[in-house]
C-alpha cells in the first residue's frame, strides 16, 4: 500500500478556474471540487480529468456551488466510470440545481446561436457545437440525485477508513472546508473561504485541530483588502453620487452569494438615507429570485445578524428593491434616476 500521500491539481493549478484536486493515500482516492474553467468553452473548459481513472474515486467532495469549483460535476458523474460517492452542504445542493440548470440553459442558447452562425456561412461544424454542451438536463438531474448531504460538523466514514467532517468557511452560503482523516493523518482542503463576516454569512471556522496537510485557497495571495466597512462605504458613496445627480447605476454580479450581499447593502443603505427612497432599484435575475427563496429557506445558517432579523421578518423581503420581472413593462417609467 502506498504510503506517499499524492496531491494532483486537475484544475486551478497556477490558474484561477475549475478548481479540482486528486489525493490519494494508502489505497483511498478523493477529489475536491469538480469545477469548470470560465474562459474556455466545452471539453476545454473541463479539468484534466485525463490524469485519473473516475472508477478509483471513492469520494468527492464539493465545497461550494459557484462554477468553478462544481460546474464539471454532471459530466464527471454521467459521462465517465466514476461510481464514488458525493458530498456536500444542503444549501449548496438546493444552489447547484439552480445554477447548473442556468448555466445549462446559456449554453444550449450559445450552442444555437452558433450553429445558425455556421448555417448562414455555410460552415457546419456539428462536433465543435456538441462538445460545447458537457451534459443534458436529465444527465443534470441523474447527477443530483446522486448527491448525499453533510451538515457542519458531521463526521462521515466510508471504506477504508476515511473519515471526514464540514466546517462553515463563508464566502456563500453552505460553502464549506472539509478536514479529512486518512491514514493517520489529517488534511484541511478550504476551498473559497472567507474570514471576515458580511452582510449575511459568518466569517469561516478555525479548526480546534492542526492539520499534517493545508490545502487552501489563495487567489488572492498576499494582497490586503479593505476592510469590510471601508469598502461598503466606497460602493455605497459611489452609487448616491451617481443617483443624486440623475444618473443611471448599472451593477453587473456575475457571482451568485455577491448579488445577494449587494442588495443586503442597498437596501439598508436606502432605508437609513430618506432623501433617496423615491429613487427606485431594481433586480434584473430570475436566477437571483429563485436563489432568494433558497437563502430564506436557510437563513437559521447565515450569522446571528439574520436570524435576529428573520424573528421578526424576513430580511430578505427587500423594503426599497423590486425585481424587474414583478413590473408591468408597458407603464415602466424609465425616466430620472435608478
Amino acid at each position: 500500500m502506498e504510503d506517499i500521500m499524492s496531491i494532483t491539481p486537475l484544475g486551478s493549478g497556477q490558474e484561477v478556474g475549475r478548481s479540482c484536486h486528486l489525493l490519494e493515500f494508502r489505497g483511498t482516492t478523493i477529489l475536491l471540487d469538480c469545477g469548470i474553467h470560465p474562459g474556455y468553452d466545452g471539453l476545454n473548459g473541463l479539468p484534466f480529468f485525463d490524469r485519473v481513472d473516475p472508477e478509483t474515486v471513492d469520494v468527492l467532495l464539493i465545497t461550494h456551488f459557484h462554477l468553478d469549483h462544481a460546474a464539471s460535476l454532471p459530466y464527471f458523474t454521467e459521462r465517465t466510470n466514476f461510481r464514488g460517492r458525493i458530498f456536500m452542504t444542503h444549501p449548496t445542493k438546493a444552489v447547484i440545481r439552480l445554477l447548473l440548470g442556468d448555466y445549462l440553459r446559456l449554453m444550449s442558447i450559445k450552442k444555437s446561436g452558433a450553429s445558425t452562425s455556421n448555417n448562414n456561412s455555410g460552415d457546419a461544424k456539428d462536433d465543435k457545437q456538441d462538445s460545447d454542451v458537457l451534459y443534458t438536463e436529465a444527465e443534470l438531474q441523474a447527477c443530483v440525485d446522486k448527491i448525499e448531504l453533510i451538515d457542519y460538523h458531521q463526521t462521515i466514514s466510508v471504506a477504508n477508513g476515511l473519515k471526514f467532517h464540514a466546517l462553515n468557511a463563508g464566502h456563500v452560503l453552505g460553502a464549506a472546508m472539509f478536514l479529512l482523516e486518512m491514514g493517520g493523518r489529517t488534511v484541511l482542503y478550504t476551498g473559497d473561504y472567507s474570514m471576515e463576516d458580511d452582510r449575511h454569512l459568518m466569517a469561516a471556522e478555525i479548526p480546534n485541530v492542526k492539520p499534517d496537510v493545508l490545502m487552501v485557497e489563495s487567489t488572492y495571495g498576499v494582497q490586503v483588502h479593505a476592510s469590510r466597512a471601508e469598502r461598503e462605504s466606497r460602493f455605497t458613496g459611489t452609487v448616491e453620487r451617481v443617483v443624486s445627480r440623475g444618473g443611471r447605476c448599472l451593477i453587473p454580479v456575475f457571482a451568485l452569494g455577491r448579488a445577494q450581499e449587494l442588495l443586503l447593502i442597498l437596501d439598508e443603505y436606502w432605508q437609513d438615507n430618506p432623501q433617496l427612497q423615491s429613487i427606485p432599484i431594481w433586480y434584473a435575475s430570475k436566477l437571483a429570485s429563485r436563489a432568494l427563496r433558497v437563502y430564506q429557506t436557510y437563513a437559521n445558517m447565515m450569522n446571528a445578524r439574520i436570524r435576529a432579523q428573520m424573528d421578526v421578518g424576513n430580511p430578505f423581503a427587500f423594503r426599497h428593491i423590486r425585481n424587474l420581472k414583478s413590473i408591468d413593462v408597458n407603464a415602466f417609467d424609465e425616466c430620472g434616476p435608478s
